[in-house]
């Protein structure tokens, strides 16, 4: 089974990106982190490394794809209760996120939607944890 996991992501600038997602609350490992990348920690062993372009493409092989143009991924972060989803969510469209998709609520599971400074897509969201049946 899967014990961590990294999401990589390119960023235009660094320094701006990391202001960014530490206004909203995220915290970086200083032994991740130079002026090239830094390793943002999203929760218990779960991390999204901000790249510079030049070094994405180093471990990609492949070209940035233009955001806000394209999407290649959707990062979802699913949080405690409906309350801290829409904080997160208006928090980041207060310094500079842009909404990208209507609120989603299913009743038993509620959704935000934001675009972050490179354009890249972010939910935010909550599900009552007794709908889910364990598996």
């Amino acid at each position: 089974m899967i014990k961590s996991i990294f999401v990589n992501l390119p960023v235009k600038d660094l320094p701006r990106s990391i202001a960014f997602f530490t206004q909203l609350g995220f915290k970086f490992n200083p032994q991740f982190t130079n002026e090239e990348a830094s390793c943002m920690i999203l929760g218990k062993d779960m991390f999204a490394m901000l790249l510079v372009d030049k070094l994405f493409i180093d471990f990609s092989k492949r070209p940035v794809g233009e955001t806000p143009k394209t999407a290649e991924v959707i990062t979802s972060l699913m949080l405690e209760n409906r309350a801290e989803v829409d904080a997160l969510a208006d928090l980041a469209l207060k310094v500079g996120a842009v909404n990208y998709s209507d609120p989603v609520d299913m009743g038993y599971m509620y959704n935000r939607s934001f675009q972050d400074l490179d354009g890249h897509l972010w939910e935010v969201g909550w599900m009552d944890p007794n709908h889910v049946e364990p598996f």
